[in-house]
């Protein structure tokens, strides 16, 4: 069936979109343009035109144009379009869509940062590098952060904090209603997986309060659309374009349902076969004998208690080994934010953040932090702003100044440094020794085998100033993939080496992933839950660290930032002598 004039439209638009943000002669991304135009507003039938060879009698389509189109009414293919869209990144083609956004300065953003999709290009706002681009500035950022988080309602995943923020906003709202008795999220989120698919909203109340619950529920003023209403679950989807249910059990069924539709399904599946294995009936209503008799739990502490387990946080529950360690009461006690002492890998005006060095202080002090790591970008990162020798002196003499006027708080002096090519720092030996500490990341040539990318961060991390290993897969969430890596020959070579590695709690990156902290814990390589804040808001990121890095069985012991100052002073003294 040949192509109609609306979808040929559209694939000429699209080449003429393409060739502009591949810097092709301005000339032909506009034929292409107008041809996409005509081709739309014909009134006689495209296939008709072009297998009459009447096409390039039409004024604005040319011999070429008009082989093109003929190509795409005979085949519903053009080699032209295949070719770019195969040599660009695809995802550039969602960001020319975002309103204010044309060829022209996707082009830029593509060049000068490096940015090839939607995701990545919310992380480059977050760490306002759009804003310092020529021809955008703050209010294009904060117009393109908007029309990005337009742009994701539309997603069926969801990274955490937006999850969170939504989860927290209705577990209020229900709370507040007459009649509940207990409330809380359930589901993938209140096990702080890294992205989220829905919200489990769980709340337990008498039956003539049920109604009025649910009406308020339905009604919140976050609601989009309605998908459902009933007296027990109503599911709603939010502007956010997150879907949320909520149901609403009786009291004694709380912990039951709590703990089902908490999940996950492989850990559930594993307790009802244990408490079949003990005589019991197991489900989302509750704990049953094999006579009938139900077995009262208050709380979900109980129902380990009665199926003979010590208390499994909702982290763990993942079927990895949770329910033996909790039947030999060698689960792990789990780190709390606070036990986090120390802030570390922050950035300043200096580089691309959005606050100074007092500000920031101030604000970790507020958190309660006892020191404060300053981690502006190297000068490789001349996009983020990068910091100069120079630079890096001056740097000094205000974090000294203004520790002499502090109490209460240590700024130290780090840097965070671009791992090159080859594995190699940036700066010279003499300079990276003065630091206090040294967080290593990759920031280009993403695209490595497992063996290159290997290599070059086995030889960053044998650097005698390498403190942490940052952001180890330079993964950015629901936007790019982490490069590979072996993860066991590099955790392992940390722990020989005596380098952290970092969890990096932006909720953008979450890198390294929660499934390796564990076993960086059982190789002795430390963790370091890390803010990579750019502004003062994101120190409080440190929180989703945190509960990710209880996802990774991590206890205080294991997370280097629960150490004091002197502590942590030792260990890069221990590992620059090495």
């Amino acid at each position: 069936m040949a192509m109609k004039a609306r979808e040929i439209s559209a694939i000429l638009d699209e080449v003429a979109v393409l060739l502009e943000i591949t810097g092709a002669n301005p000339y032909r991304a506009r034929a292409y343009g107008n041809a996409a135009r005509i081709v739309k507003n014909l009134t006689q039938d495209v296939a008709v035109l072009a297998r009459e060879g009447q096409l390039s009698e039409i004024k604005g389509i040319g011999a070429g144009l008009a082989a093109n189109i003929s190509e795409l009414v005979e085949t519903g293919k053009l080699v032209d379009h295949d070719e770019l869209k195969a040599k660009t990144p695809a995802g550039l083609l969602d960001i020319v869509k975002l309103p204010g956004l044309g060829p022209k300065r996707v082009k830029t953003i593509y060049e000068d940062l490096e940015v090839t999709n939607i995701g990545e290009l919310e992380y480059a706002c977050r760490e306002n590098r759009l804003a310092a681009l020529a021809g955008f500035g703050e209010k294009t950022q904060v117009n393109v952060l908007k029309a990005i988080e337009f742009y994701v309602q539309g997603s069926d995943r969801h990274l955490y904090h937006r999850a969170r923020e939504a989860a927290d906003d209705l577990v209020a709202l229900v709370s507040s209603c007459p009649g509940v008795l207990r409330c809380e999220v359930a589901g993938s989120l209140r096990r702080h997986r890294e992205t989220i698919g829905d919200l489990d909203v769980l709340a337990s109340a008498a039956d003539d309060a049920r109604g009025a619950i649910m009406t308020a529920f339905t009604g919140h003023a976050e609601v989009a659309d309605i998908v459902a209403r009933g007296e027990t679950k109503s599911s709603v989807r939010l502007r956010s374009g997150i879907a949320a249910d909520l149901r609403i059990v009786s009291d004694e069924e709380y912990p039951f349902a709590l703990a089902y539709f908490t999940g996950s399904k492989e850990h559930n599946t594993a307790l009802r076969s244990r408490a079949k294995r003990r005589g019991f009936r197991l489900n989302e209503y509750g704990l049953h004998r094999e006579d009938g008799e139900d077995v009262a739990c208050a709380d979900e502490a109980a129902l380990y208690e009665a199926l003979e387990l010590s208390y499994v946080e909702p982290e763990l529950r993942e079927d990895l080994g949770e329910i033996e360690a909790a039947e030999a009461d060698g689960l792990p006690r789990l780190i709390e934010r606070s036990d986090i002492l120390g802030m570390l890998h922050v950035h300043t005006q200096a580089s691309d953040g959005a606050n100074t060095l007092e500000q920031l202080a101030a604000a970790a002090m507020e958190r309660g932090a006892t020191y404060l790591g300053i981690c502006d970008h190297s000068q490789s990162a001349v996009y983020a702003g990068g910091l100069t020798p120079d630079d890096v002196q001056a740097q000094w003499d205000a974090i000294d100044e203004l520790n002499e006027r502090l109490d209460g708080i240590t700024v130290l002096k780090g840097i965070e440094s671009d791992i090159r090519a080859d594995g190699s720092l940036d700066y010279d030996d003499a300079l990276l020794d003065g630091f206090d500490f040294v967080v290593a990341s990759v920031h280009s040539r993403l695209g490595m085998n497992e063996q290159e990318a290997g290599e070059r961060l086995l030889r960053a991390m044998d650097h005698p100033a390498t403190t942490i290993l940052g952001h180890p897969t330079g993964r950015l969430l629901l936007a790019r993939e982490g490069y590979a890596i072996d993860y066991e020959t590099v955790i392992a070579f940390a722990a020989e080496r005596g380098v952290a590695i970092e969890l990096n709690a932006s909720p953008h990156r979450l890198d390294l992933d929660w499934r390796w902290c564990r076993r960086a814990r059982e190789l002795g390589a430390a963790i370091a839950v890390n803010t990579d804040a750019h502004s003062i808001d994101g120190l409080d990121d440190l929180d989703i660290g945190v509960a990710v890095a209880r996802k990774g069985w991590l206890e205080s012991k294991d997370v280097l930032n629960t150490f004091t100052v002197d502590e942590f002073r030792s260990f890069v003294a221990a590992k620059r002598t090495r």
